[in-house]
Formats: structure tokens, C-alpha cells, sequence
């Protein structure tokens, strides 16, 4: 872990800068290198399986939609699926398309006792001018792996 600690304070005064309910933000390039460097982090992917099916996806990276296509409607067993599937001991990173349903599972997990972080950007980044996404950041943008 102390590879990965100055990292992970980059992200809590990130965090903590903007006052985030959760442990911190860190950018993909960030949550990739903690991923590289340590087995007791997870990566939790928080798209639908459409997204994952139509967009992309990180391979290796566990998904527990918070919320299901078509409609996006909230997933009521959010919370029961990652307490089943993650260890309290782990630090746990959510991402999304763009960083805001992902802040939402943080916040989520920072309640029932998880060291949460948010990655930043999502797995698609902002949208430019034309509403086009993966120009911009995100990790498909900073080159990291994925597959369709």
C-alpha cells in the first residue's frame, strides 16, 4: 500500500478540497496506477449492460448497475450487491460514463462504511461543442485498456 498512498492523498485533498461525502477522487490515469500496484482495490464499474455492451468496458472490472436500461431506473439492491461482492477491507473505486452516477455509488458506499474514491471523468469523459464523447478525458481518451 505505501506505493499507492500518495496517490490515494492526492485523491483525499482532492476530495476533500471540494468536500466530497466519501474518501477522494482520482483521475483514470490515477486509478489505473493504484490497479497496477495493488490487488486490494476494486474497480466497480456502476454502467448498465447496455453501456457496457454498446460502449466499451474495462476487463477485469466487476459492474453493479446503479441504475437498469431502459429507463434508468434505480437499482434497489445497489447497496445489498456491493456488500456481497466487496470486501469492507478493500479501498473501492466506482466509475461511470462521465462521474456522476459513480460520485453517487461513493457516496452510497461511504455510508455503509466502504473506503470510497470516485474516478473522475468516467470511462467516456465530457461531451464537446457537437455532444461527442471520448475527445475531451476519460479513460477510453487517456488510452488506458478496454475492450468491447
Amino acid at each position: 500500500m505505501e506505493a499507492i498512498s500518495a496517490v490515494l492523498e492526492l485523491g483525499k485533498k482532492r476530495g476533500g478540497d471540494v468536500g466530497l461525502p466519501y474518501a477522494g477522487a482520482l483521475t483514470p490515469n490515477e486509478v489505473y496506477d493504484v490497479l497496477q500496484k495493488t490487488e486490494q482495490v476494486v474497480l466497480i464499474d456502476v454502467r448498465t449492460k447496455a453501456e457496457l455492451e454498446l460502449v466499451g468496458k474495462i476487463p477485469g472490472v466487476r459492474n453493479i448497475e446503479w441504475a437498469t436500461y431502459p429507463g434508468m431506473a434505480a437499482n434497489p439492491d445497489f447497496a445489498k450487491q456491493l456488500e456481497m461482492q466487496v470486501d469492507k477491507a478493500s479501498l473501492v473505486v466506482f466509475m461511470c460514463r462521465t462521474g456522476g452516477r459513480s460520485h453517487q455509488a461513493a457516496a452510497l458506499a461511504a455510508s455503509l462504511g466502504f473506503e470510497a474514491y470516485n474516478m473522475l471523468e468516467g470511462f467516456e469523459g465530457e461531451a464537446n461543442a457537437e455532444r461527442q464523447r471520448t475527445l475531451i478525458n476519460g479513460w477510453r481518451h487517456t488510452g488506458l485498456p478496454w475492450s468491447n
